[in-house]
């Protein structure tokens, strides 16, 4: 999962990094307002982090032209205590969620996993494909019950795969999702990936579709 934490406050800006990187997501920061829309409008996030109160262009205008340029990403804000017009208008401006500030970290995550099951179309937290189950929660997969043994990447490319099982994600939408955006991305390592996982999965469990990506055989 990629995410994307806009948040002026370098204290709760790391904090809010360090807990989402802990719980399995590939993380941007954003300081501004216009840091904040340009990443969001020229990168794909399964979710973003906002906060109203932004230097050089505030929260809900950030949020505003986002969607108005049709980016659909699920979108939590973080709000003032007891400041029910702020929250308000971040839900007319699209916000999908909203948390009062201040909050534990362990309910943000939660909501924030709602929300991607929410645009995926997840029912629940654990996505099962076939033998194979993830837990999006726990950051566990099993195959067949039994507990399979992950690196962090390959963790985060099965992930993607699942969470549009069925679906041909690309090479280059994978790169994107398991490498920050400051990071020196090389397609040439999801094949790698690729092959580790094929080792530990089921036979036929990723398919490759030639010059387009791979797919999550959807058999659950």
């Amino acid at each position: 999962m990629r995410a994307l934490v806009v948040e002026d406050d370098p204290v709760l800006s790391g904090q809010l990094q360090q807990a989402l990187l802990g719980a399995g997501y590939v993380v941007d920061t954003a300081a501004d307002g216009v840091d904040a829309h340009y990443k969001g409008d020229v990168e794909d996030y399964d979710v973003v982090v906002l906060d109203l109160g932004l230097p050089l262009m505030d929260g809900l205008t950030v949020l505003r032209q986002w969607r108005a340029s049709r980016r659909l990403m699920p979108v939590l804000i973080l709000t003032a205590r007891g400041n029910w017009d702020e929250k308000v208008s971040g839900i007319d401006a699209g916000a999908d969620d909203y948390l009062t500030k201040p909050f534990h970290m362990e309910e943000l995550l939660a909501r924030l996993r709602a929300l991607i099951r929410r645009s995926g179309n997840h029912a629940t937290a654990r996505w099962t494909c076939g033998a194979i189950t993830l837990d999006t929660r726990a950051a566990r997969v099993t195959v067949d019950g039994q507990p399979l043994t992950l690196t962090a990447h390959e963790y985060k490319v099965l992930a993607i795969l699942m969470q549009h099982a069925g679906q041909v994600v690309s090479r280059t939408e994978l790169v994107e999702h398991i490498y920050a955006q400051d990071f020196d991305r090389d397609s040439n390592t999801i094949d790698v990936f690729i092959g580790r996982l094929r080792k530990k999965l089921p036979d036929g469990a990723i398919e490759t579709v030639r010059g387009l990506g791979y797919r999550m055989r959807d058999a659950a």
